[in-house]
């Protein structure tokens, strides 16, 4: 059974750090690419990053460069998001997707919250 489980959200102060995890089950993990997305209330989905499935190769969106890390570990089937320097404009529900090319799978989203 294909499962990708994301966690880590919360409530954080702007300013500060969270960093969120996606968890892979049931399929070959280190064969796929992982992107990160990002929807607000009212918004459209948006893409935050990316990573290929080594590792080796990262994309980031405008908006989160320099403030957010995105990185993979193959031996945990684990993908991580480390969010510093967070605004409340990064207030949303993240979602993971693991891709190859051929399949795609979504998690379930983890809500972050950026508020004082």
């Amino acid at each position: 059974q294909v499962q990708l489980v994301e966690s880590g959200g919360g409530l954080v102060q702007p300013g500060g750090s969270l960093r969120l995890s996606c968890a892979a089950s049931g399929f070959i993990f280190s064969t796929y690419a992982v992107a990160w997305y990002r929807q607000a209330p009212g918004k459209e989905r948006e893409f935050v990053a990316a990573i290929s499935s080594t590792g080796g190769v990262t994309t980031y969106a405008d908006s989160v460069k320099g403030r957010f890390t995105i990185s993979k570990d193959n031996a945990k089937n684990t993908v991580y998001l480390q969010m510093n320097s967070q605004t409340p404009e990064d207030t949303a529900v993240y979602y993971c997707e693991a891709y190859n090319g051929r399949n795609n799978y979504w998690g379930q989203g983890t809500q972050v919250t950026v508020s004082s």
